[in-house]
């Protein structure tokens, strides 16, 4: 069974970056599509950005594009979340998800595993 942890979160003023980082352990990456998703306090968690096993295929929520890139390396069983231009609204916790994507139909499905996320705080 794989294991996550996510690293990179922090705080950091509007405008800035940061690099979020997913490690998974107990099996491996390749095995899985990838996703990254947050939860702002008092909302639901909603998806962020995905990418396939291979890292040919990556699916962005609109929110995020052109600001956020999903990236991964199997080798070393990891996934990243590069994050510039943060806003206020992309304060949340953030968590990543080992799941399976659908091309065809530009979706991600989360499957059971996840990680137990990393703050991120943009001030305004």
């Amino acid at each position: 069974q794989v294991q996550l942890v996510e690293s990179g979160g922090g705080l950091v003023q509007a405008g800035g970056s940061l690099r979020l980082s997913c490690a998974a352990s107990g099996g491996t990456l390749a095995r899985y599509a990838m996703g990254w998703f947050r939860q702002a306090p008092g909302k639901e968690r909603e998806f962020v950005a995905a990418i396939s096993r291979y890292g040919d295929t990556t699916y962005y929520e609109d929110f995020v594009k052109g600001r956020f890139t999903i990236s991964r390396d199997n080798a070393k069983n990891t996934v990243a979340l590069q994050m510039n231009n943060l806003k206020a609204e992309d304060t949340a916790v953030y968590s990543c998800n080992a799941g399976r994507d659908h091309p065809p139909s530009g979706t991600y499905y989360p499957d059971a595993y996840w990680g137990q996320g990393t703050q991120v705080t943009v001030s305004s």
